[in-house]
């Protein structure tokens, strides 16, 4: 036993640098160079993008809330409306970034990741603006009709053959992070949500959401449309009063919430052993990859969802994407983070004491996840029902709903990447593509069974390191594009050049 677990923490260690490397640019703790690579591109293209366009999604953000009761209406060509599009990315946003990340980006990096999380945000909706209007401008259509796309699309049509290689770079990321992000970390989490609630094992948990996942995905992106449009917008809206009120209870604590996050974003002070304004590194890591695992701007998996959307109108279907980035972060994470950093409670760090669960055992690197989010809730909510704190309930409840549908959008963005790379065998059929989507959903769940018991550190930092590779492959994608970006946000909906081929394989477009 000791073997195995010797071998377990070191490879825990070997995939700890690697994200560490990827996203802080240290290695061991130490500086191996002066910026983090990863941060550095997502908000250096996010900021071009958003001077691009004109700081578009600040200037119409209240024009596009208004387009949201718009958006049930179809008004083009599509799979589904606009806002169960919206509603579709959402449910792969909205998920275990939401309750569990946010408190592993605290550990992390302390309340200043908070800070770089809404930056994070703000940047990402400029990202999330344009993949969503490429997934319209540029999208296929298969031989029986239906719509579909993603950034994989945008590549090949908007950007040439030439790129095919980019296509393909990107595929096996989103099939990497997939797995990973959409499936395993998923599955952990909520497997610790049920053993909380019901005190499942780990394992059952594990199978029951996969068979009900099973359910769902068996149906398609219709199917996970129609649940995802029904569930989301019910389960966001409803874990956003609970969090409102429990910050209500503790409104007197709010002014030393937000100085804290303010000072850790900018503090100068060195991480032990480090070099001085490490702890400002450390904050920016953990705040930009958790707010990209969370609202995943710029990843590209939501514009596979907003490619389907009922729609001609690249433009509109920007507005929803950037949206559901506005939503997710700036406003779901954010009551996460304030409960979390301000209810007060009952809480010991190595038996002594403290005031915040943030500062408890249960929000150390080591323990932070969903443990934390329910700790802080159960501390606002403390009467019991069946024995289970009011809160750890609320807690509970949000976590498997926000999973379960996470996990059903997910299994169509692996399944759209394993798609296009059996598109590129000659001789691909439409029947062909059917019967691999099957396949794909059966692994998908005997993935769900076995994430749910794997070490939860662990998966996160391996989130970290699919994440990337599945973000880089589409960040220069958009950057290339930024230029049709730029001119569908001022309504030119045939913006850029189109390489459409006819072909004898699906799909029939390239």
């Amino acid at each position: 036993m000791a073997a195995s677990d010797t071998g377990s923490f070191s490879l825990i260690d070997r995939v700890t640098n690697i994200s560490d490397f990827i996203w802080g640019g240290t290695w061991n703790g130490v500086e191996v160079i002066p910026f983090p690579p990863m941060t550095l591109v997502l908000l250096g293209i996010g900021l071009w993008i958003m001077i691009g366009l004109r700081f578009y999604p600040i200037v119409k953000l209240g024009s596009a809330f208004a387009g949201l009761f718009r958006g049930r209406k179809s008004a083009g060509a599509g799979e589904i409306s606009p806002f169960a599009a919206l509603s579709t990315a959402l449910s792969g946003q909205v998920g275990t970034g939401n309750l569990a990340g946010v408190a592993t980006a605290i550990a992390l990096g302390g309340p200043g990741a908070i800070f770089w999380m809404w930056v994070t945000a703000i940047f990402g909706m400029a990202l999330g603006f344009a993949e969503g209007a490429l997934a319209i401008r540029y999208r296929e259509k298969t031989s029986d009709g239906v719509y579909r796309g993603g950034p994989m699309t945008y590549i090949m049509m908007g950007l040439g053959p030439k790129w095919t290689w980019l296509a393909i770079l990107f595929c096996l990321g989103t099939l990497f992070s997939a797995l990973v992000t959409g499936n395993s970390i998923q599955a952990n989490e909520v497997a610790s949500g049920l053993n909380e609630l019901f005190g499942w094992e780990r394992w059952l948990g594990g199978l029951v959401i996969a068979i009900a996942v099973f359910v769902v995905i068996i149906g398609g992106i219709k199917s996970i449309g129609k649940v995802a449009e029904s569930v989301v917008p019910f389960m966001a809206a409803a874990y956003i009063v609970m969090a409102v009120i429990a910050l209500i209870l503790n409104f007197g604590d709010l002014p030393e919430t937000f100085g804290r996050i303010f000072y850790g974003a900018f503090n100068l002070q060195s991480a032990s052993g480090g070099f001085a304004g490490a702890m400002i590194i450390i904050a920016i890591r953990a705040g930009v990859a958790r707010g990209l695992f969370s609202n995943e701007s710029g990843q590209g998996s939501t514009p596979i969802a907003h490619a389907v959307a009922q729609t001609d109108d690249p433009e509109q279907q920007g507005r929803m994407a950037m949206l559901g980035t506005f939503i997710d972060t700036m406003v779901i994470c954010t009551m996460t983070a304030l409960v979390i950093l301000t209810v007060q409670g009952d809480f010991t760090y190595q038996g002594q004491a403290v005031a915040h669960v943030w500062q408890s055992d249960l929000g150390t690197t080591a323990q932070s996840g969903f443990v934390t989010t329910s700790g802080a809730f159960a501390a606002a909510f403390p009467f019991e029902i069946a024995s289970i704190p009011l809160g750890t309930l609320i807690a509970s409840v949000a976590l498997i709903l926000f999973v379960f549908t996470t996990l059903l959008t997910w299994s169509y963005y692996g399944e759209r990447a394993i798609t296009f790379l059996y598109d590129r065998v000659p001789g691909s059929t439409r029947r062909g593509e059917k019967m691999l989507h099957i396949g794909w959903r059966v692994i998908w769940c005997i993935a769900i069974y076995i994430g749910a018991t794997q070490p939860s550190q662990l998966v996160w930092r391996l989130g970290d390191i699919s994440n990337a590779a599945m973000a880089l492959p589409n960040l220069l994608a958009l950057a290339l594009l930024s230029g049709v970006v730029f001119k569908l946000s001022r309504g030119d909906r045939t913006a850029g050049k189109d390489f459409h081929k006819d072909t004898p394989e699906e799909p029939e477009e390239y």
